[in-house]
């Protein structure tokens, strides 16, 4: 590591900068002191930078902030008045929009809090990873057909702008694409009954917004710390189901985000990183018709709970010790979502409670994170908070309950022995 030198170089004291384990860079506090290694270095800041240095992603995913799952937390969903509607878009529908609205803002203004970055920057982490939908650009929504709420965009700011003032480096997701990207699944924003993507007037609203969000990022002192952008979350694993979307939208989204940052100037080794699924996922190779593939990354996720290998607690450490999801050679790759949650069927049973269980649930974190952290650049746990009372799903919690250490560094090094 040769930062030293940038001392020189570096003068004017500023915010934190965007940065990429990745790919050797280093991350910055708020006051400009280095996060992995504590050295004072000072920052530009008029604009971002990439600094050399090394490290590993270790992050959260802030589900059900902008992209309400209600599963997730049925109490703030019941109280916003929402029971019984199955998605953001059917709330809205059914509220109407300036109700839907009041109380989608105040969840927003109360589900992530300054507080909570603080304390996910007290435990060691260095990452956030932020679902967003489309309808954020709220000139992208439909009026006469679409209904989400409206005035996230202050609320995700706000947001950006702790994490940048704690030094985290932060990823925005694509979760809910124009016409859902998969049917049936309130992580999209909308119960749709078919997947109504896989389209080029849908390709190009997705375009769009991509082309917003990257002016947005580079534009706004809020966003200095979003180093990368999904470009879709989760499409259906049929490769021959979503060819249009690996020909035409991938290359098309890789162009506009990049054309947003050639018409404001932005130099090349200050560019956002784009991030598709990576070929794990099951759509298809996603390098496929990318002829360009400069500052791309690839987003892979590992659910032991729906991958179909025998439930058992020595196949879950088997698999997850000794499974290199870098081994499709899409790189560099970010495991972006895993959980400690089991298969439902057995999920509450003795053999598997949480409340009597913890040993393996500890022995299964440090399993998998060790592994991530050796074959990709790093981990985003889903997700930071729920209202379950299971932490198999929620960061906040599992660390509460002593099966995630106050700081990722100190899992249990030998929890693969053996494996």
């Amino acid at each position: 590591m040769h930062f030293i030198p940038l001392l020189a170089a570096l003068l004017a004291a500023g915010p934190a900068r965007a940065w990429w384990p990745g790919e050797d860079k280093e991350i910055y506090a708020a006051d400009g002191s280095n996060l992995f290694n504590n050295t004072a270095i000072a920052t530009d800041s008029t604009s971002k930078r990439w600094l050399p240095a090394s490290g590993k992603v270790r992050g959260v995913n802030l589900g059900s902030l902008f992209v309400f799952e209600p599963w997730l937390a049925e109490t703030a969903w019941s109280n916003m008045g929402c029971a019984g509607q199955a998605s953001e878009f059917d709330c809205v529908s059914h509220l109407g929009q300036s109700q839907a609205n009041s109380v989608f803002q105040a969840h927003w203004g109360s589900w992530i809090t300054q507080s909570d970055i603080s304390e996910m920057q007290s435990y060691g982490l260095n990452t956030i990873r932020i679902p967003v939908g489309y309808w954020m650009k709220e000139d992208l929504v439909y009026s006469d057909s679409e209904y989400f709420p409206q005035g996230g965009l202050a609320y995700l700011e706000k947001v950006c702008g702790w994490a940048s003032d704690a030094g985290f480096y932060i990823i925005i997701d694509l979760h809910g694409a124009p016409g859902a990207q998969v049917a049936q699944n309130a992580d999209t924003g909308q119960n749709a009954g078919s997947p109504g993507f896989y389209v080029d007037y849908q390709y190009a609203r997705a375009e769009t917004f991509l082309s917003w969000l990257t002016n947005l990022i580079h534009t706004t002192s809020a966003f200095r710390n979003v180093g990368m952008i999904g470009i879709v979350n989760e499409p259906l694993q049929n490769a021959d189901t979503v060819a249009t979307m690996r020909t035409s939208y991938y290359p098309a989204a890789y162009s506009a985000i990049r054309s947003a940052e050639s018409a404001l100037g932005v130099s090349s080794s200050n560019y956002l990183h784009v991030q598709p699924m990576n070929g794990n996922w099951g759509s298809g190779d996603p390098k496929q018709s990318l002829t360009n593939q400069y500052f791309m990354a690839y987003d892979d996720h590992r659910y032991l709970k729906w991958s179909g290998i025998t439930t058992s607690m020595s196949s879950y450490l088997h698999d997850s010790c000794t499974n290199n999801r870098a081994s499709d050679g899409d790189t560099p790759v970010i495991v972006g979502e895993f959980s400690l949650s089991v298969p439902d069927d057995v999920q509450w049973t003795s053999a598997w409670d949480p409340s009597t269980q913890q040993s393996f649930y500890k022995q299964w974190f440090a399993a998998q994170v060790l592994t991530y952290e050796k074959d990709t650049n790093g981990w985003i746990f889903w997700t930071w908070k729920s209202q379950l009372g299971d932490y198999r799903w929620s960061y906040q919690d599992a660390v509460a309950a002593g099966v995630i250490p106050t700081n990722p560094a100190n899992v249990d090094a030998n929890a693969c022995s053996g494996q």
